[in-house]
């Protein structure tokens, strides 16, 4: 279309001006979809198959951003939000939609993905392994912390934007992260703490981070500041490891106990959350959880899935999907702790993990360690440096586990598997369209996709993990 033709086009659509739609689809982040004579118009908080009334509130040349006013013709999958910061909050786009839907619409994002990006077609793509219970089931918080007005708040960022959204609780986190956050937030309050300011660079308290072991009740607090200590720290420790954490509605006694304080040394102008420097206020360096029969350490920095309910889904549908023997050499890449490396060890040979963060792989050469895992070792280094050493060495995989980041992988370390030819490569992905993107490369490169597997991992969001399976032709 021509510059002409769109600017005619974005012409029809006038900002503050309010229009009726019929929302005919939805993007990957829960976003409705409409259309004005053509133009496209996204809007929050609105289903595929409504009716909306909606003000404009930004034109672009190729699309209209919408701000639901009035629902006309609401769609038999919505629900009442559970959260009363929903319209306001960038979390949750999809908890007005019932959690049936929110399943059929993640497989749906997978195979359209898949097609569109991938090019795709004839995959089996089984229906999103799904939650019993799809609430308060993160293990790891990380609450922004702003003042207004001279008042401290806490909560999470609205969409597209690093505005604090006062909540004073979430429903996908766990409560114990929630209680903490109240007694931090109203300590910083009472004793005068500055709170960092993101336009100026001053101010001291960023961010409330928690994680929760669910399956042993340690929890870890952890404080971000822009600065090198913090004052009265002894008695925020105290009041943390005083506190109680018994559920308030039944009045049972918790089982879940403070076992780690930290402050983090983050003093960048940065997005990044955590600094690089951890100082411990009070108890262990670590805290423990467990995945099946496995014990994890978990530090500050560790990446750990945050669903741990769906990772027990997860990890044995990989370690099923990866058809071991027991004559394998297994590379994991991005392999984090170790979490996937040592499920792996269970039917594997060999097992060499590959991790960027040294913190992750000291903390996964010592989860091998605590759990008496023999055949399993670990590299430090980017996945697509480290390999091609361990190729140069003679190493080759038999079985390649992938589970990068939201990025996806480095088309270098994808060229590489496809000179190694491992026989299988079982790729975890939070990203759908990164994962259909790197696929395009394997499949043009040797590689056939067999199956794909949605696990919920993240209801009420957009996000869905996939495990795919690729054969070499």
């Amino acid at each position: 279309m021509s510059k002409k033709e769109l600017s005619k086009q974005a012409a029809v659509v006038e900002k503050n001006k309010h229009y009726i739609i019929d929302i005919t689809g939805m993007t990957h982040e829960g976003q409705g979809v409409g259309r004005i004579e053509g133009f496209a118009v996204f809007v929050d908080g609105v289903l595929e198959g409504e009716q909306a009334e909606v003000r404009i509130i930004k034109v672009n040349k190729t699309y209209a951003v919408g701000k639901l006013i009035t629902l006309i013709k609401p769609s038999p999958n919505r629900v009442e939000p559970f959260c009363s910061a929903f319209r306001r909050c960038g979390g949750c786009m999809l908890q007005h939609m019932n959690y049936e839907a929110q399943l059929a619409f993640k497989t749906q994002l997978v195979k359209d993905n898949l097609e569109r990006i991938g090019g795709i077609s004839g995959v089996t793509v089984h229906d999103t392994i799904g939650m019993e219970n799809p609430l308060n089931y993160r293990n790891k918080a990380q609450y922004p912390v702003a003042s207004v007005n001279g008042r401290v708040i806490t909560g999470f960022y609205a969409a597209r934007s690093h505005n604090v959204i006062e909540s004073e609780h979430c429903g996908i986190q766990d409560k114990t992260s929630e209680k903490v956050r109240r007694v931090v937030a109203r300590f910083i309050e009472e004793k005068g703490i500055t709170v960092y300011d993101e336009n100026t660079g001053k101010g001291l308290v960023r961010h409330i981070m928690t994680r929760v072991g669910f399956n042993t009740g340690e929890v870890m607090v952890v404080l971000v500041i822009n600065g090198e200590s913090l004052l009265y720290a002894d008695e925020l420790v105290q009041r943390l490891t005083g506190m109680s954490l018994e559920d308030s509605n039944s009045h049972e006694e918790s089982s879940h106990v403070i076992k780690s304080i930290y402050l983090n040394i983050n003093k960048e102008n940065t997005n990044v959350i955590l600094g690089r420097r951890n100082v411990l206020l009070y108890g262990s360096e670590t805290i423990t959880d467990t995945i099946g029969k496995y014990k994890f350490n978990i530090s500050p920095h560790s990446f750990y899935q945050v669903n741990p309910v769906q990772t027990e889904v997860l990890y044995p549908k990989a370690l099923e999907y990866a058809g071991l023997n027991g004559t394998e050499t297994v590379f994991d890449l991005y392999c984090g702790i170790g979490t996937i490396s040592l499920f792996l060890s269970e039917k594997a040979a060999r097992v060499i993990g590959v991790e960027v963060v040294e913190a992750a792989v000291e903390d996964a050469r010592r989860n091998a360690q605590i759990n008496g895992v023999t055949n399993a070792e670990f590299f430090v280094g980017e996945a697509e440096k480290v390999v091609p050493g361990l190729y140069k060495k003679g190493l080759r995989a038999d079985v390649v586990v992938l589970d990068p980041p939201r990025k996806g992988c480095d088309e270098s370390l994808l060229q590489l598997l496809a000179d190694m030819q491992p026989s299988k490569i079982i790729y975890v992905s939070c990203n759908p369209s990164t994962l259909a993107r790197d696929l395009k490369f394997l499949t043009g490169h040797g590689f056939t996709v067999e199956e794909a597997q949605p696990v919920d991992m993240f209801p009420m969001t957009g996000h869905v993990e996939t495990i795919t399976v690729l054969y070499r032709r």
